[in-house]
């Protein structure tokens, strides 16, 4: 997970087995259920990339969530999420997924923000 790569001037991080104890339990499931449903990514290299784009915005997300930032803050990531899908349109399986995962955890966060 942590060796770079250029894809079409885009870097990746390619999610190696190695590397699974250093990835918080979300990232662990999301790569195992990808590798368990589309057997096309055990075999098709690139689609065990994730983009350092992708990577950061929910390692962003995550830590502000765990540090309590105000919710106004927290939703600026979801206007990055969609400039991150509009870059990364013709993507590979991880990123939209780790997409998807990002900004679903951002508004179950905003939710129950709201609750309380």
């Amino acid at each position: 997970m942590l060796f770079a790569v250029e894809d079409i001037g885009i870097a990746c991080v390619l999610s190696y087995p190695e590397f699974i104890q250093l990835m918080d339990d979300d990232l662990v499931c999301l790569l195992g259920l990808t590798l368990l449903v589309d057997p096309r990514c055990r075999t098709f290299f690139p689609d065990v990339e994730i983009s350092q784009l992708t990577l950061s915005l929910y390692l962003m997300a995550r830590c502000q969530m765990k540090r309590h930032y105000p919710v106004w803050l927290i939703t600026y990531v979801l206007d990055l999420i969609k400039v991150a899908r509009r870059k990364h349109k013709h993507d590979l399986t991880l990123n939209r997924l780790l997409l998807n995962l990002t900004e679903r955890k951002v508004l179950e966060y905003i939710s129950e923000d709201s609750r309380v």
